[in-house]
């Protein structure tokens, strides 16, 4: 007779699974929320109009196809409606991903650091992480990522920039990368923040020589939908089709799949936007190499100082006193998102006090 438990069994992997930080919101109106790498700008009004008449469906299910938002999205991209799969940001798309190509005790290999989310969404799937340094230079170490390569490797997650360190892969180098992989492996692009990068790493253009790839894509960033949890892959037919049905039921909401279609209709008012963070973020990270910070290049709408130790607790408790939110690793560095000019401004001050790193 099996005896009495008081509480759920939870498997041992759960059990000693890192919950994912998320950046750190503020608790007065004077703090600057650069934690998360949000868009700062407010909501287009188009999008906000979607957003309403949508909310006027909300007692019923969405389109769990989200046919109109993959078509929009192929169209967008230049593909075809079939290539491309949809989820709660690209946080699920990557999940979907991994149950998709990964059965328990495969491998899947990412740079590190990188997106905190990609080891625990491995190990919840019963992956095996394989993490493989960046270089000195806080770029993908691709030559060492492909000698890590076994026969139990089935997925490669690539993200371009980078995040946190903020470098993007050189189109040659993937080129090159890509032709060491065999066939059986998939390889993720996470392109999470492409569109702030300063060239086009052409990942898509791609995808008919190597079937094996995949590029995730996301509107939380450039298209400021953070809140409403939309994310897609594009890639071969017979992987989106795979993805699909890995998805959670009904997993994007009716409100996000009409406001991503319009902020799609709305990308020459985007763009706009994203130049403008573009701009501050060159402005900023100028700045901070004139006066002596070490900045890799970086084609997010944030930035990397790499720092451990006492330079790394004084830089984070600099921001904490200035009320400014940023994203720190302890054992790296600190991720700083940029946002307005004003909040810009202020960050700059912070990091340009002389005492600051150079006593």
């Amino acid at each position: 007779m099996i005896g009495r438990v008081s509480t759920p069994t939870i498997r041992p992997t759960i059990a000693s699974l890192p919950s994912y930080v998320a950046g750190r919101k503020p608790v007065s109106a004077l703090a600057a929320p650069l934690a998360s790498n949000e868009n700062p700008f407010d909501p287009l009004p188009s999008a906000l109009a979607a957003a309403r008449e949508a909310a006027e469906s909300m007692n019923r299910y969405p389109d769990m196809a989200a046919t109109g938002l993959r078509a929009a999205i192929a169209s967008y991209h230049g593909v075809t409606p079939d290539q491309v799969a949809v989820g709660p940001g690209s946080s699920g798309v990557i999940q979907q991903l991994l149950n998709a190509v990964c059965d328990a005790g495969d491998e899947v290999i990412y740079a590190w650091r990188s997106f905190e989310a990609y080891p625990i969404i491995a190990a919840v799937s019963g992956a095996a992480s394989i993490p493989v340094p960046l270089r000195a230079d806080e770029n993908h170490d691709l030559d060492a990522m492909a000698c890590a390569i076994t026969r139990r490797t089935r997925l490669i997650l690539l993200c371009s920039p980078n995040n946190p360190t903020g470098v993007p892969i050189d189109r040659a180098d993937l080129v090159a990368f890509l032709a060491k992989v065999p066939g059986f492996i998939t390889v993720a692009i996470d392109e999470a923040y492409a569109d702030f990068a300063p060239s086009d790493l052409g990942a898509l253009g791609l995808l008919a020589e190597h079937p094996n790839l995949c590029v995730l894509r996301t509107f939380s960033k450039a298209f400021g939908l953070a809140g409403l949890r939309v994310g897609y892959a594009i890639g071969n037919p017979e992987l989106a089709s795979a993805l699909r049905r890995t998805e959670v039921p009904f997993g994007v909401s009716t409100i996000a799949q009409r406001v991503a279609i319009a902020s799609l209709e709305a990308r020459d008012e985007l763009m706009v936007r994203v130049a403008a963070i573009v701009a501050e973020r060159d402005r900023v990270t100028g700045v901070l190499r004139e006066r002596g910070f070490s900045i890799p290049p970086t084609g997010g709408n944030f930035f990397w100082i790499r720092a451990t130790g006492e330079p790394y607790l004084r830089l984070m408790a600099a921001l904490d006193a200035a009320d400014i939110l940023a994203r720190g690793f302890v054992s790296d560095g600190v991720r700083v998102s940029i946002g307005t000019p004003e909040q810009n401004d202020r960050v700059l001050a912070v990091l340009t006090t002389p005492e600051l790193f150079f006593e």
